[in-house]
């Protein structure tokens, strides 16, 4: 998505940002930007990691009922 944009459209951009809001008010702007960009990627990795868990905890629970079947046929 961004790709299409390149340098000069990057540069046009922030440019117009300093007219918009000035130079003093650009670093909170970049900090909550950032801090936003953080919390999405933290939220993200949350998600990926349960999603993990719960295949892994899944499986686990599909291997015991495979064994507890398996031991109850064998008896």
């Amino acid at each position: 998505m961004l790709s299409s944009i390149g340098i000069p459209g990057l540069i046009l951009i922030l440019v117009i940002a300093l007219i918009i809001f000035g130079p003093s008010k650009l670093p909170e702007i970049g900090r909550a930007f950032g801090n936003t960009l953080k919390e999405f990627k933290k939220a993200t990795n949350d998600l990926i990691s349960n999603d993990k868990e719960e295949n892994t905890n899944s499986e686990e629970k599909n291997k015991l009922v495979a064994l507890e079947k398996s031991e109850k046929t064998g008896n």
